[in-house]
């Protein structure tokens, strides 16, 4: 029998310790696996969505919820504003300001949201079409790639939008124009995967002529125009000359950084009825507030890894009592100090890798749930079907740590003294 077998067998012995000690290494090793796999899928679809913009501008409110609501779609918006009001960043040629995107958000299908904005929303963001082209004119839709397959929309499908957010077939806008599927884009890994996109006026064009009770869901949810009227949705005067209509936010990209772009957000905030947010604070913020509960979670799985390795110790230090007997056995039948040491080292390197590896998969299989459940929520796709280099280190931790918690018992073993040990018997 090598010493792995003996190792195993020395284990499987006293399969209640075993099983508590593998139990807790397990919860140490998968709850900060867990936060990593989260805050790895976090950070990548924050710096995604970031995607160069400089200034958001919207309605008064939280200017958390603005950034939350235009960049990233996942909370209801701050509200409308006026093109009248903002037609001076909409205007093409302004001295500071490279790219001035409009969105008209507040409708929806089955959940996933339709945005009405231009042609350059899709261009920040890299989507090209994987199938079909651009929309071209009003009522004409471009869908995300997440959104195309889980709604199972295909190139010249029809759909009417809802009011809101949510899934409510009482909020349906069934006596106005059905959108016509012209494009499906390619994966970016942004928010646009989630995305309906359409011309502005398509929005428009819906609330023309009528409006709905705001119903369970919808009352957060303003819809990107509060007028009423014959309007003709296929008008082709520029945005900004539009000045009687109303948008709920626009995306800044600048020329460049300088006094003027810096002082440009308190001047929004100061002297107009709008809002203006900095996504990189913002987004600095919201981590500032997460880091708070990442934070403590992960203390807490350093203190179960610690009180695990503890009893690693603990359960192998009191198994040497009952051993020495068979220890000193092994000595007479030719095994080196060395080996016994060895064998000691071994159980508590096999301890920490059975630990990691249920760990591991726990935190794989919980992010997956997670996953799902998010997906529900906020329609952004994440996995536990991946595998970061950090956990790689976690192993040589995992290891480090059960090779410790062995090391005093395992020099107890190697100086096991033959003659004593057999003489008490």
């Amino acid at each position: 029998m090598n010493l792995l077998q003996l190792s195993w067998k020395n284990l499987t012995d006293k399969p209640l310790s075993m099983l508590l000690n593998i139990v807790l290494f397990a919860l140490g090793v998968g709850l900060i696996s867990l936060l990593l796999l989260l805050n790895t899928q976090l950070q990548e679809k924050f710096d995604k969505n970031l995607a160069g913009i400089d200034l958001v501008i919207g309605a008064k409110g939280s200017p958390l919820q603005l950034i939350l609501s235009s960049m990233y779609h996942i909370d209801a918006p701050t509200g409308n504003i006026s093109i009248d009001e903002a037609k001076a960043f909409l205007r093409p040629g302004h001295p500071f300001i490279e790219q001035a995107v409009p969105l008209s958000l507040g409708d929806s299908y089955k959940g996933y949201r339709i945005v009405g904005t231009n042609l350059q929303f899709p261009a920040m963001y890299e989507a090209v079409p994987a199938e079909g082209r651009l929309w071209e004119k009003p009522f004409e839709v471009s869908v995300g790639a997440t959104a195309a397959a889980v709604l199972n929309l295909k190139i010249g499908d029809a759909f009417q939008s809802s009011h809101g957010f949510v899934m409510d077939d009482n909020l349906v806008h069934d006596d106005a124009e059905a959108f016509k599927v012209v494009g499906i884009f390619q994966p970016t890994g942004a928010a646009i995967d989630q995305l309906i996109l359409t011309a502005t006026e398509s929005i428009w064009a819906v609330h023309d002529g009528h409006s709905h009770e705001e119903g369970e869901g919808a009352e957060d949810h303003d819809h990107s125009d509060h007028d009423h009227g014959d309007h003709d949705h296929s008008e082709t005067k520029p945005l900004h000359e539009q000045t009687d209509r109303s948008i709920t936010s626009i995306l800044l990209r600048f020329k460049a950084r300088n006094m003027q772009t810096l002082n440009m957000q308190r001047s929004i905030n100061e002297n107009t009825n709008m809002q203006a947010a900095t996504p990189a604070i913002e987004i600095v913020r919201l981590r500032g507030l997460m880091g708070l509960g990442a934070d403590a979670l992960r203390v807490l799985a350093l203190v179960i890894i610690g009180v695990s390795g503890l009893s690693i110790f603990i359960s192998l230090f009191s198994s040497l009592k009952e051993r020495r007997y068979e220890l000193a056995l092994m000595r007479v039948m030719g095994a080196s100090p060395f080996k016994l040491t060895a064998l000691i080292l071994l159980e508590g390197l096999l301890l920490a890798l059975i630990g990691y590896a249920v760990g591991i998969l726990l935190s794989h299989i919980g992010m997956e749930i997670l996953a799902r459940a998010m997906q529900d929520a906020y329609r952004y796709t994440f996995t536990g079907l991946t595998f970061l280099k950090e956990e790689a280190v976690l192993l040589l931790g995992a290891l480090g740590i059960g090779m410790a918690a062995a090391l005093i018992p395992a020099i107890q073993a190697g100086r096991t003294d033959i003659s004593t040990t057999l003489a008490e018997g």
